[in-house]
């Protein structure tokens, strides 16, 4: 059963970066607050790579996702911070990358805190994005 992508009800947001140069180049956004160097991952060229992008990205969107769910939850999470660890590697003749996310919630009981990012991966618009496209590895951090 093959699903069909999520149409906006309501566009909320947009952001707009154009990149130039591929990962030898700069992305900027059209507001000017975006301007970056971009550097293949592991070279010796300063600047940021898409994977480091993604990750940043992700990472903010998941705690974003927490914020909301714990508000519509009346949870009041303590401090958190959210991880995401993202890989390139090969598939087949291409590419592809695997996100890992790690949330450390200390303030709350283990079973509220796995309730809390479980019910975040529903809602995350990046969680949303991946899910059945790529591998991603959800997970609460020991505490």
């Amino acid at each position: 059963m093959t699903s069909s992508p999520a149409i906006l009800d309501q566009r909320l947001y947009a952001a707009t970066v154009t990149s130039t140069g591929g990962r030898d180049g700069r992305a900027k956004s059209d507001d000017g607050t975006l301007d970056l160097a971009i550097s293949p991952p592991g070279g010796n060229k300063p600047g940021t790579n898409p994977e480091q992008l993604f990750a940043a990205g992700y990472s903010a969107c998941f705690g974003g996702a927490i914020g909301a769910v714990s508000r519509a939850q009346k949870i009041q999470p303590g401090n958190f911070t959210v991880t995401a660890k993202v890989t390139l590697g090969k598939v087949g003749e291409g590419y592809g990358i695997a996100a890992d996310i790690e949330v450390s919630l200390p303030d709350l009981p283990r079973d509220k805190a796995e309730a809390l990012v479980a019910a975040a991966h529903q809602v995350c618009p990046y969680s949303k994005a991946t899910r059945g496209n790529i591998e991603v590895n959800v997970k609460l951090a020991d505490h």
